[in-house]
Order: structure tokens, then sequence, then C-alpha cells
């Protein structure tokens, strides 16, 4: 078997109170963390929603912003007024339910930038909405009590279309659309800095645009649905629910085909995940797999280290 340079690390965290995060990523490193790796609307209190962290020559990008992600961010040791750009791969509800709160947070603890957010068409809207739902609020923090910094609460808001979408200090985001069914556009990422790569699937169908985008990348994080549709009914869906959901997302053994076909150095399972999927998908597919838990830190150079986080166990 091919040396990867793929080394696991074990890393237990300290409490949120007292979270030193893994150091900030030096030379033409990547650190990717896993801030949330919960898949749907569905509340889960051990694996949060859809959140991602990518850091390289003091960049700190923030890909999708799903519930609770800025206690993870909190937990992860960053400070709220340092997070000013968001990428988002699509507008369903469990990828933007922190958005608001990285708006209202982060410029209540002096951010003084406005907040970028990239994504697909209805994101400049949203946005725009989103600051008059919580106008009474910013009207007081702004104008009356606090007086908190007009530019902190600003936004910068773009609609965005496939190519590279931000370049800054030799760090490149590249959007390319994906295939998630009726939801569209929906958007991967892919990001460059130092000669090291990552790519973010976003949630997909098997996608060759993906594919095409992720060839030879350095970590690959895609996501996964494990769950049949019989598991589904069980739970109270029709099996037209049932069927649409499983069907706009990609299984563990059509996920073991894309990495056979990109060959990175690193597979990922964010966005849902477990043994068993890596089980199902190491049938077919015999590079390395890591599934993703929320805090799993990722750093990518000459080797990739695999930093895993602690979460609080399920009650």
């Amino acid at each position: 078997m091919k040396n990867t340079g793929v080394g696991l690390v074990l890393l237990a965290f300290l409490s949120a109170s007292g979270q030193t995060p893994p150091p900030s990523p030096s030379g033409g490193a990547l650190k990717v963390v896993i801030l949330g790796s919960g898949a749907g609307p569905q509340v889960d209190t051990q694996r949060y929603g859809p959140a991602i962290m990518v850091e390289a020559a003091g960049e700190k990008l923030l890909f999708d912003c799903g519930r609770a992600a800025v206690i993870r961010l909190a937990e992860a040791g960053y400070r709220l007024r340092d997070i000013d750009k968001i990428f988002l791969t699509h507008l369903h509800s469990d990828h933007i339910l922190s958005v608001p709160d990285v708006l209202l947070a982060g410029w209540t603890q002096q951010r003084n930038t406005p907040l970028q957010v990239w994504g697909p068409t209805g994101t400049k809207d949203m946005m725009n909405n989103m600051l008059k739902t919580f106008e009474f609020d910013i009207h007081l923090r702004r104008d009356v009590d606090e007086k908190f910094s007009k530019e902190g609460i600003t936004v910068e808001s773009t609609d965005i279309e496939e190519g590279v979408i931000y370049e800054r200090n030799g760090v490149k985001v590249t959007a390319f659309l994906v295939d998630h069914g009726p939801v569209k556009p929906a958007f991967g990422y892919r990001i460059d800095a130092g000669g090291h790569s990552v790519v973010l699937s976003g949630d997909t169908r098997v996608s060759e645009n993906l594919i095409k985008h992720a060839t030879g990348v350095d970590v690959l994080v895609h996501e996964v649905f494990p769950v049949t549709v019989e598991a589904l009914r069980a739970s109270g869906m029709t099996r037209e629910q049932a069927e649409n959901i499983v069907n706009h997302h990609t299984s563990p053994a059509e996920t073991s085909v894309v990495f056979e076909r990109t060959k990175p150095r690193l597979a990922v399972y964010a966005h849902g995940g477990g043994p068993g999927a890596v089980a199902a998908a190491r049938r077919n597919y015999s590079g390395p797999i890591e599934s993703a838990d929320d805090l799993t830190t990722i750093l990518i150079g000459d080797k990739i280290e695999v930093q895993r986080g602690s979460t609080p166990a399920r009650r």
C-alpha cells in the first residue's frame, strides 16, 4: 500500500470555558475543523448542524453555518469577532440556521468589519431580510445603547456562480455545482493554499462535476447518507418522503466509487457518517477514510493529521 502521509492523533479537547484550539497552520498548511458533523433539520445534541472552518495564511473561512455553529466555534477556541466570511453550499435550513447568530454575536463581541456571505441565488435576499428581522435589536445596540460598530453589523452578500469566488493571501476558493436533486443551485467548494487543497462536497448525489474538481485533492470531505428508505419509513415518513431524501444524497457504497475515482490522500465523512458508513465504503475502497465527529480537526501539510475533538455525551 502506498505511503499516504496520513497520521492519526487523538486529541481530547478541554471544556468550552478553557479550550485552547490547535495551532493555526504554518507555512503552506491548511487547517480544517469540522465544527458540526450532523445532517438534516432534526435536533441532535451530539452532532450539531453542518459547519466547517478552513484556515490558511491567516484566513478564517466558514463553510455553512448550521445549528449551534457559534457554540462549536467558541468550543474550538475561535473569537467570534474574527469570523467575517461565510460560504454557503445551499439554503436548506440545516445549513444556515446559525448565520444570524454569527452576524449578531460576532458584532456584539466587537467585530468591526462587514460580514461577507457568499452563496447560491437567494443569499443576498436572505441576508437583506435578516437585517430587517433584527432591525429593532440592531437599532438599539448600534444607535441607542451600547453603540457597537456600524461597520460590524453591515453585510456584503453575493449570489455566486461556478468559478473562483475568493482569492487573497494565496488562498483560493472555487465554487462548483453539485447535484442535490431539486435544490438548485447547490455548490461544493475547493480551497487551495500553499500547494495543498481540500474539497467540501456540500449536499449532493454522486456528482461528475465534484469528481472533476476533487481529483487528486489532499482531503475530500464528503457527505454520506447511510440511512435506508425502510428506516425512514419506520420513523413515520411516507415512502415518497423517504425515497426523496435518500435519492438526494450519497450512500456509503456510492461514496466509495467517488473516492476511488478521485483518490484523495484522505477521505472524510461529514454531514453523516459513523463506523457503519466507513465499513460499507471499505468494501470497495482501500484508501484512508475517517468519519468526523464535531470538533474533529484535520491538519493538511506534508503529512495529514487528524485530531479528534470531544463532544458532550448523549443524554
